[in-house]
């Protein structure tokens, strides 16, 4: 079914995100797997091509477009190259971290960070998991107690996105830890402040070239302007700006299935076995037609979701009907794939054996399967 959601203008910012991964991804992409780390420098590059804070205001360098289409053509463009390791990072930076920035911060706030942030001198990260509490947030230890004209944080936060290359980091802390969600703040904290450290790159399955980390903080003094959003406030702005987190995943699901499903199709058609092309047996054509199939209804799915969140009415659980559906399906498809590429399935110079180990932390992060389905059970009423 023909996609209606894009236009020309969309196509092509697609024909530019597709260029600039083949030159500047796609090159480095096994280099930076195994350094388990990107070169900042691509954020940089990022940058001056007009792919970082598309949203921002262009006072602050940004494109000054309010339309989440653009992060969706992005999204899509690195995942169908199969560099999605590499590219996390800046759909992480864009379509998470961003919005904060853009509607929490105050003027003094937007002028100190957004220049960087669009640039790419600045790249961001958000810290919320902690160690032994996942999904339940108001249960987090880490603490900002005010002293003063500042905030002296401890604690820690773990599984962080970008935790080695972030200069501005969005930790959520109690800053009354009387309080369970109310007692919540989010503080700025910045690379080089004393008592903040970061901890290992942590070693995962896959998406091995995005930068995973433990964050430590140790009486690290955060001055009161670096609060954003306000005191006792955090709990509420993260609730609110989880849709589009969601929906992002939802996004890189999708396109994660479809390179999937390329991916394994080119394959059929040139692999043979008893004289004829794999594809062609009745098993292997079926599972293709399953695979197409729910792509192609999932992404008329998260096409609307992303007009509504254009149009400012993208609901919790729609987000999280789009995000559990998407990671879910993405998984399906690359164990499908392997499964059709038989032994090389499993080797690493397939792209579809990466996606296999890239895929399986989308049910888990940005909130589990198991919690969507939680939030969209309380919808019906429950």
């Amino acid at each position: 079914m023909q996609r209606t959601i894009f236009e020309t203008e969309h196509e092509l910012f697609r024909e530019a995100v597709r260029t600039f991964v083949e030159k500047e991804i796609t090159p480095n992409f096994l280099e930076w797997e195994k350094a388990g780390i990107v070169d900042r420098d691509l954020f940089r590059r990022a940058g001056t091509a007009g792919f970082l804070a598309m949203e921002a205001p262009e006072a602050y360098g940004g494109g000054g477009v309010k339309d989440f289409r653009y992060n969706q053509v992005l999204c899509e463009e690195i995942h169908y190259a199969g560099v999605n390791g590499s590219g996390l990072g800046i759909t992480l930076h864009n379509d998470i971290c961003l919005p904060y920035f853009l509607n929490l911060a105050d003027d003094e706030q937007k002028t100190r960070w957004l220049p960087g942030i669009c640039s790419g001198e600045l790249i961001t990260a958000i810290a919320m998991t902690e160690p032994g509490i996942g999904s339940d947030l108001a249960g987090m230890s880490t603490t900002a107690i005010r002293d003063g004209d500042r905030y002296i944080v401890n604690g820690s936060k773990t599984f962080i996105t970008n935790g080695i290359n972030s200069d501005l980091v969005i930790v959520a802390a109690k800053t009354d830890p009387s309080q369970k969600h109310k007692g919540m703040s989010l503080l700025v904290l910045e690379r080089g402040m004393a008592g903040f450290e970061r901890g290992r790159n942590l070693e995962k399955i896959g998406v091995h070239s995005q930068d995973t980390a433990e964050l430590f903080f140790t009486d690290v003094e955060v001055p009161a302007e670096n609060v954003l959003g306000g005191e006792g406030r955090g709990f509420v702005n993260l609730v609110t700006n989880l849709p589009q987190e969601r929906l992002s995943i939802a996004v890189a699901g999708v396109g994660g299935a479809q390179a999937a499903l390329n991916w394994t199709l080119a394959y059929c058609k040139e692999r043979q076995a008893f004289g004829q092309p794999i594809g062609s047996f009745q098993n292997s054509k079926f599972k293709l037609a399953e695979m197409r199939t729910a792509i192609e209804v999932a992404t008329q799915y998260v096409d609307q979701c992303v007009l509504a969140l254009n149009a400012g009415t993208l609901s919790a659980e729609d987000a999280a009907m789009a995000k559990w559906w998407c990671t879910e399906l993405q998984n399906r498809c690359v164990d499908d794939g392997v499964q059709l590429h038989g032994g090389y399935g499993f080797m690493l110079e397939y792209p579809i054996a990466r996606a296999y180990a890239d895929a399986r932390v989308t049910t888990i992060y940005g909130g589990t399967t198991e919690i969507m389905k939680e939030i969209i059970g309380r919808s019906m009423g429950f």
